[in-house]
């Protein structure tokens, strides 16, 4: 079984709906003129830990397959690393959208100076969901195995065969 590759596109997508959700769930809970909840700094510090333990567990598969590894590598851990990378990616963009919607509806009344003093630590908050993300993504392509040369010519003949199939 082959794992498909989480896109960046994929990401801004879900980034985009857990952003609009965000938006939708403040703006409704601030209409009464509450506040958006204060962040959290140590939201911030997990998400930035989860990105480097992310790299950090994926680094002795890629020493593996640079052929730099001084030892062998279990082919099921090499998958799971894969399988948390792509889990950090898409966790990290929903984390990004879902912070975004908050800079959103506190973007909407900065003449709150409470509103003002979240801004930033929400704003930090998106940039250490991004920051998760990216480390996910490199993760992801850190565990990338190439297939060979041969494989690569035979492959695309098949898919192309199977297209041609497909549109008749």
């Amino acid at each position: 079984m082959r794992h498909r590759e989480i896109r960046v596109h994929t990401l801004v997508l879900v980034a985009a709906v857990t952003g609009i959700l965000g938006f939708a769930v403040f703006a409704l809970l601030t209409r009464d003129g509450s506040l958006v909840p204060r962040p959290s700094l140590l939201a911030g510090v997990l998400l930035v830990v989860m990105g480097g333990l992310v790299l950090w567990m994926a680094r002795p598969v890629r020493r593996y397959l640079t052929g730099r590894a001084t030892s062998t590598l279990d082919p099921l851990r090499a998958a799971r690393v894969v399988v948390l990378a792509q889990a950090a990616a898409i966790t990290g963009a929903a984390a990004a959208g879902w912070y975004a919607g908050q800079v959103a509806v506190v973007l909407t009344d900065l003449s709150l100076v409470a509103n003002r003093g979240r801004l930033l630590p929400l704003g930090a908050l998106v940039v250490a969901s991004l920051a998760l993300s990216a480390a996910g993504l490199v993760a992801q392509r850190w565990c990338r195995i190439e297939p060979p040369e041969e494989d690569l010519g035979e492959r695309g003949e098949s898919d192309r065969l199977d297209r041609d199939d497909h549109h008749r």
